[in-house]
């Protein structure tokens, strides 16, 4: 009989699944500052050696070669040659999402977590134990969009960051959902606009409106102005927790229902259904759960996000949406897949 039979572990299984899930911040950090150090953006579409990477970034001798080497094996750079005449390159992926140059960077949201989630994830124990945010409240006793709204361009900064994570959604949601049917579209908590921007652009018969607080009319104003569609896309200054939404035939909140906790969300669902007319359609951008609660990683990890950040917030699935939706009165509710692991929750009046 084997060791392993005799310590009664089948002989199929071992820890290496253990192992990369329990160290993955190794991974996730060595991107984190690869993307604070600009490297993806510094060598574009050069090719560098190590060495000429470490005299770009400012690194150590002793960092090379193995930052680069240990991002290649995590397939986020290319490498022609070894040695220290070796070439590294970005991949594909990391051009398009990576290079600030790039008109699809993802980088913010990255650059957001390395400079803040990064270190409030390290506890994720006392908040699992507390229920209580562990973000700046524990240290200012303000919470995250009190400490935002305080500086505009750290605002900015964390609106840009949203904007870059929620291209692919957009987009998806501007092709894949039928917009024939309706004339006008309210984007509620629309931060720079960029949800109203993308819809207008693909349907030139819509009329768009981002809704958010006075503070971040502006940021909005000079991403729509700078879009060219300041004469259809037109900003809404408004409190949604105290102001009734403006009107119109789509409602849309992106990434806004799970900011919030139960009571919360039922506010700002009854508030877009006093906002439509009959027929029209209420449209949530969430990263959903499953309704097992089985497969979407990113969305229960997501949910523990929101507990790091509000205590109280929570991320949902689409069966939760649908019966919030009914109970307020919308009649029919759909899921409609999106870019990664998000999805449109919609329902119809």
């Amino acid at each position: 009989m084997s060791q392993h039979a005799g310590n009664g572990m089948p002989p199929d299984v071992g820890p290496s699944h253990i192992m990369q899930v329990g160290m993955g911040f190794w991974a996730s950090k060595a991107l984190l500052s690869a993307v604070e150090l600009e490297l993806f953006t510094k060598l574009g579409s050069q090719a560098m050696t190590a060495g000429q990477i470490a005299g770009a970034l400012g690194l150590h001798a002793r960092a090379v070669p193995d930052f680069p080497d240990a991002l290649l094996a995590l397939d986020l750079l290319e490498r022609e040659g070894e040695g220290s005449e070796a070439l590294y390159r970005n991949t594909p992926s990391t051009a398009v999402f990576l290079d600030k140059a790039s008109p699809a960077y993802i980088g913010g949201i990255l650059e957001m977590s390395n400079a803040r989630l990064y270190r409030f994830w390290g506890d994720l124990t006392e908040a699992l134990q507390t229920g209580r945010p562990q973000n700046e409240i524990k240290h200012t006793g303000k919470p995250v969009f009190e400490e935002l709204y305080s500086d505009p361009d750290r605002l900015e900064q964390f609106m840009n960051a949203m904007t870059g994570i929620s291209l692919g959604p957009f987009n998806a949601l501007a092709e894949r959902f039928d917009f024939s049917r309706y004339n006008t579209l309210c984007d509620v908590g629309g931060a720079t606009g960029q949800l109203s921007i993308t819809v207008a652009h693909r349907h030139p018969h819509m009329r768009c409106a981002t809704h958010d607080l006075d503070i971040v009319e502006p940021i909005a104003k000079r991403t729509i102005d700078g879009a060219g569609l300041s004469d259809r896309v037109k900003t809404e200054a408004g409190d949604f927790f105290v102001d009734p939404l403006p009107k119109a035939d789509v409602v849309t909140m992106g990434m806004i229902l799970h900011d919030w906790d139960l009571d919360g969300k039922m506010h700002l669902i009854r508030a877009a259904y006093d906002a439509l007319p009959e027929g029209g359609a209420f449209i949530a951008i969430e990263n959903l759960i499953d309704d097992a609660r089985r497969e979407n990683a990113f969305g229960l990890l997501m949910s523990l996000n929101m507990l790091i950040e509000f205590g109280v917030a929570f991320d949902f699935t689409g069966a939760d949406f649908a019966g919030w939706c009914k109970e307020v009165g919308f009649t029919e509710i759909d899921v409609l897949p999106l870019a990664g692991p998000a999805s449109a929750a919609i329902a119809y009046k």
